[in-house]
């Protein structure tokens, strides 16, 4: 997906884990996707670099579907849809 259509998504989860280094971002993720709607979105805000591999990797892994990424200041965005 575009910046732009990222930007505009309505988010069912916000997950900020921020400040938390590998594997602290995946792990929140893991924890939080559940209180997901089916087909809803998760946002994860991290800091850490490397959840901008992990994160879509685990997502294709175990079902869901990696939307895409916003670089911000200091931190990313990353979306995920819950496919399962």
């Amino acid at each position: 997906m575009e910046v732009e259509e990222l930007k505009d998504l309505t988010v069912d989860k916000e997950v900020d884990a921020r400040g938390t280094a590998c594997p602290g971002p995946l792990l929140e993720a893991k924890r939080s996707i559940p209180s997901v709607p089916m087909g809803g979105v998760m946002m994860v805000l991290s800091s850490d670099e490397s959840t901008n591999n992990d994160l879509p990797l685990w997502a294709k892994k175990v079902g869901h579907d990696y939307l895409g990424t916003i670089e911000d200041a200091g931190f990313w965005r990353i979306f995920v849809r819950r496919g399962k």
